[in-house]
């Protein structure tokens, strides 16, 4: 009789959600045990705790349509089989030159971040320059790696990026500080040209390591496996002599074109260019109206806004003017916002419309096109819920006080200290707060009005300061599970978080030195 043997089950890496559940509950366990002892923090309620994701959901709203709503539009140019064909001429047509591929995308994503902090923007990149990479005969990790790193490191060396250095800048004059814009774009073009050509070396060795070896990947083989099942059509079309039939080139096309747009649309091209905002603003029209404001009207919307009841003495008698829009510029009319205004809500608006069109230039049927849009938006669901997570945790700590207090205490310890223990303290400091507050303008508006009149008190560059919070917030940006995009981007790349981390841990620890090196320097100098 042959004895049975029972093997002990492999525990794989955790999920995303394991991963940012154990945050949340983290983060509330520290505010239980600071507000032990300060009033100043609120420790979570079992409710906060178990509301927080759905909080979470409903303040990242805008983001998971948005994710949702790509899923239904990339399936549609998946049903097409125009994306396939078209990464297949592509890898041909390239050849021996694909790895040139790597350091030119990286380079376009840079630009995108420096200048006007392109992050969550990059979503719908994550699929698609997964399946490029894969097809290329590199792994899905090369396309993640990509724009992650291409975009974050823009952020990390942001010049005039209006979220995180418009945002400081503001909050710095906010306090009657003003900073030389001339430095902080240099120093920002600096810090992102040495990083990205440090991180262009860094994917393309991999990148050659995996080409030359599949079994080099860091990828698992479930990893493995979902890439092959999400990638291998196009990886298979390489081999094969597809031709473009005309439908196809058309919704390849209309696929470039709607990408185009949707960076064009969440460029703030009114803080860089009047003129070229106008242009896309051209035909709009206001006009002022006054309206007549009484006592009861001002207790009214108090009374609305804080759920109070007001009573008013006296009577009150006012005028309010106010713009009011007649008439819509002329790149405002499908999603009723001007391209450089837009964010989240049109960019939903302007995907599900091309998906309709693709699906009508590609040749579907109006059965085929629902069926396959509901389709590709349920397999976002996972993600969307992702992002939510993330997003509760931010919201705990603001709910609870955390992060506030957090950089208050930290902000004390610092006083009377020298430059050269200011500049990577600050530096440490920032690298903390940003995972408890993953927003670049969050982040800007909370502690510049701390940190830049104590860096200007003690003696010290408030420009560099507003360097110091950019490059530790850009860095951070890229690794912390506390960012819904990274996570789900990794994921829609089909591997996990803790993967990227076992590949780049290194890196970035070696990347956070330098930029914190570098920093402290030039606190000393400037």
């Amino acid at each position: 009789m042959a004895e049975a043997v029972k093997k002990k089950k492999k525990r794989g890496m955790p999920t995303s959600f394991t991963i940012l559940i154990g945050c949340l509950i983290f983060v509330a366990i520290c505010t239980w045990i600071v507000a032990a002892f300060t009033p100043d923090v609120t420790g979570a309620t079992l409710a906060q705790v178990m509301r927080a994701p759905f909080d979470g959901f409903k303040n990242a709203i805008d983001v998971c349509l948005f994710v949702i709503v790509l899923g239904g539009f990339l399936a549609m140019v998946n049903k097409t089989g125009a994306l396939d064909a078209g990464i297949a001429t592509l890898v041909r047509k390239l050849g021996d030159r694909d790895t040139l591929l790597i350091p030119v995308l990286m380079l376009a994503f840079g630009i995108c971040g420096s200048t006007y902090g392109m992050m969550e923007e990059t979503i719908p990149f994550y699929i698609l320059l997964a399946s490029v990479t894969f097809a290329m005969g590199f792994d899905s990790m090369v396309g993640a790696l990509v724009v992650l790193l291409g975009a974050g490191l823009g952020t990390l060396g942001s010049t005039v990026n209006p979220f995180a250095v418009g945002a400081a800048v503001d909050s710095l004059r906010g306090v009657g500080i003003e900073v030389n814009q001339a430095i902080i774009i240099g120093l920002g073009a600096v810090l992102w040209i040495v990083t990205t050509a440090i991180s262009i070396f860094f994917v393309m060795s991999y990148a050659k390591k995996v080409k030359a070896d599949k079994g080099s990947t860091i990828l698992s083989m479930q990893e493995l496996q979902n890439a092959e099942e999400a990638h291998g059509a196009a990886a298979a079309e390489v081999n094969k002599d597809v031709k473009l039939t005309g439908r196809q080139k058309g919704v390849l096309v209309i696929f470039a074109f709607t990408f185009v747009v949707m960076i064009l649309g969440f460029i703030p091209i009114g803080d860089l260019n009047a003129d070229v905002a106008g242009f896309f603003d051209a035909g709009s029209a206001y006009e002022t109206v006054e309206t007549e404001i009484t006592s009861d009207d001002l207790a009214a919307a108090y009374d609305d806004s804080n759920g109070s009841v007001t009573t008013m003495d006296g009577t009150v008698e006012g005028v309010s003017e106010s713009e009011v829009q007649t008439s819509q510029g002329w790149s405002a009319i499908v999603t009723g916002l001007p391209i450089g205004q837009w964010y989240f809500d049109e960019a939903s608006t302007w995907f599900f419309i091309m998906a309709i069109v693709i699906g009508i230039v590609g040749g579907l049927s109006e059965k085929e096109i629902v069926n396959t849009f509901i389709d590709g938006c349920s397999t976002m669901i996972s993600t969307a819920l992702v992002i939510a997570v993330a997003r509760a945790i931010s919201v705990l700590m603001a709910e609870t006080g955390l992060d506030v207090f957090v950089l208050n205490a930290a902000a004390n310890a610092l006083r009377g200290v020298s430059a050269v223990v200011f500049a990577p303290a600050s530096y440490a400091l920032y690298f903390v707060l940003s995972f408890l507050i993953p927003s670049s303008s969050g982040m800007a508006t909370v502690s510049m009005p701390i940190m830049g009149p104590l860096a200007d008190n003690l003696g010290f560059s408030p420009d560099i300061m507003i360097m110091i919070y950019v490059a530790a917030h850009g860095v951070v940006a890229m690794i912390t599970p506390t960012n819904g995009v990274i996570v789900s981007g990794l994921e829609l790349a089909h591997t996990s978080y803790t993967t990227f981390l076992k590949l780049t841990l290194k890196f970035f620890i070696a990347l956070t030195l330098v930029t914190a090196a570098v920093l402290t320097v030039l606190m000393l100098v400037l």
